[in-house]
């Protein structure tokens, strides 16, 4: 064992030592509590790599970076799509297969809708009291009854169409104006810009996150409004990224390995710094001076609810975790997929031609494409399916936990297990897509030969574009109207070509599968002088 502590990391001679020394008789419990195996595989893990004593595969987790290239490398050389891994006695399960995905969120959808016990976890809910963080019982139903029947609801999303809209006409306001300056326009910033924007006029009514309400006249975010978004950034990229922490947490709290303890921290509280003044606020505005002439944003209606009894609903505290949990889940996916679905068309110039023709038949030039266009928007909605299949937003679905023993593929799940279903493993499988690394929108328009209505939703699970399953996501309708309303308004409104700074156009993903090299573009007009709209502060 010296041999294998010297080789480590400081860091990581610290985790060793501390398992060793605690968790021996926990693990060797677990260790001959498992099923023998059998010729019946449902009693069987999935296949996996082999592993230290003790440790299982925690040293090679710990040792690989990015850590997600681990699970690849070892799902490609076990030639499997579904895999067992074994960090310290816990089960994390890697699916790469759309059959057992939907096995999972639906047929098993019930035995696997926990979520795991993490400080991460702890610390973006305030102790579990948002609705995706919350293990799964009273907690977790209370709070996606009031959203998905009160926020996500036909009658509050119409309500908060004119925000939306004003956040759409600001995008091309900022981009008009940059135009007019000759700017290069950096597609990944601008985008976050949107997206921020458009979720601060939803939750809180307004884009301004302080009383100072500093902005420029074209768009830009002020300071404060930057600063809110880089935190709420960094909070999202906080969220269990396969650190040896993640799997033994509950002997590691305090620790501050790999710095995630702190960086939670420290971002969550930036964040909360900003949303709870507004938040406590409007909470005393409604429940100690009368209120508001009328419900106008997503806090108005955590406030104004009642139960059957009259009581209020939801508590301050649930208020301002949940609304830590809007802004991290709002804004990555429509920013992502903006920049890739460019680069993509830019890379290809047919399918650019073929999302402007669309539009210009469908809305045309002499006014701008609103939320009512999207049905009719077919191809367009068939590049942002493209899109999230062959460059989704992050490498696996939030984690799901076994709340109990079940079996997925034929194979024997322990209660516990960590489950992992990989966004790249369904959009680019072989075994699932024909050329699936060739981005090809008409792929989506067709099924079985007929022609269909394009929605962003796959519930086959042949990739990922919305979670789904009693963990799914409940904003699809808004992800999917800011998604197709900020790139139908970039192409109706805009020329675009690579900026010279750019230099040639490389399709290269980093580690969190981001563009490489942010995509930096030169915009010329492409309307009316007339109908681009000045900027709404």
């Amino acid at each position: 064992m010296r041999s294998l502590t010297t080789s480590l990391p400081y860091p990581f001679q610290i985790l060793l030592v501390l398992i060793l020394s605690i968790a021996s008789i926990s693990i060797l419990g677990r260790i001959l509590s498992r099923p023998t195996k059998t010729k019946d595989r449902s009693r069987q893990l999935p296949p996996g790599p082999r592993g230290w004593p003790i440790l299982g595969n925690l040293p090679e987790l710990y040792m690989t970076l990015p850590r997600s290239k681990y699970f690849h490398l070892a799902m490609k050389e076990l030639k499997t799509d579904i895999a067992c891994f074994n960090f310290a006695g816990v089960r994390a399960i890697i699916i790469n297969s759309d059959e057992i995905a939907r096995e999972a969120f639906r047929e098993r959808d019930a035995d696997l809708a926990d979520r795991p016990n993490l400080f991460i976890m702890e610390t973006i809910g305030d102790n579990y009291k948002s609705m995706g963080i919350s293990p799964y019982g009273e907690q977790f139903m209370k709070m996606k009854r009031v959203i998905t029947t009160e926020l996500m609801s036909v009658k509050t999303l119409n309500m908060l169409v004119a925000a939306r809209t004003i956040e759409a006409d600001n995008l091309m306001a900022y981009v008009h104006s940059m135009y007019q300056r000759s700017e290069k326009v950096d597609v990944r910033e601008l985008s976050r810009v949107y997206g921020y924007a458009t979720t601060m006029r939803m939750l809180f009514g307004r884009r301004h996150i302080t009383q100072e309400n500093v902005f420029s006249d074209d768009g830009r975010l002020g300071e404060a409004e930057k600063h809110h978004l880089v935190a709420i950034y960094n909070t999202l990229y906080c969220l269990p990224g396969f650190s040896p922490a993640d799997y033994v947490e509950k002997w590691l709290k305090g620790w501050n390995i790999d710095g995630q303890e702190e960086r939670v921290t420290v971002n969550c509280t930036i964040v909360r710094s900003y949303n709870n003044p507004i938040i406590e606020e409007r909470i005393k505005l409604w429940r100690e001076k009368g209120g508001k002439p009328a419900v106008e944003d997503w806090l108005d209606t955590f406030i104004t609810l009642k139960d059957r009894d009259g009581n209020y609903l939801v508590t301050p505290d649930e208020m301002k975790a949940q609304c830590v949990e809007f802004c991290i889940a709002a804004i990555d996916n429509p920013a992502n997929n903006m920049e890739w679905t460019l680069a993509e068309m830019l890379k290809n110039q047919e399918i650019l031609r073929k999302a402007l023709k669309e539009l210009d038949e469908v809305v045309g030039k002499d006014r701008l494409v609103q939320e009512s266009d999207i049905p009719n928007l077919n191809y367009l909605k068939a590049c942002c399916r493209e899109t999230f299949r062959i460059h989704p937003s992050a490498h696996y679905v939030p984690t799901h936990v076994a709340r109990q023993d079940t079996t997925l593929g034929g194979y024997f799940i322990p209660q516990g297990s960590h489950v992992h279903v990989s966004r790249p493993g369904l959009g680019r499988n072989p075994k699932i897509w024909k050329d699936p690394l060739v981005y090809k929108p008409e792929r989506h328009l067709q099924e079985d030969g007929i022609t269909k209505e394009v929605t962003l939703v796959e519930t086959e699970m042949r990739f990922v574009s919305f979670s789904t399953g009693r963990r799914g996501c409940v904003g699809v309708k808004v992800g999917t109207v800011m998604m197709v309303m900020m790139l139908a308004r970039f192409l109706q409104g805009f020329n675009w070509k690579l900026h010279q700074d750019f230099g040639p156009l490389s399709l290269e993903e980093d580690a969190l599968l981001l563009l490489a090299k942010p995509l930096l573009l030169s915009v010329e007009p492409r309307l009316a002088p007339n109908l681009y709209p000045k900027f709404h502060p």
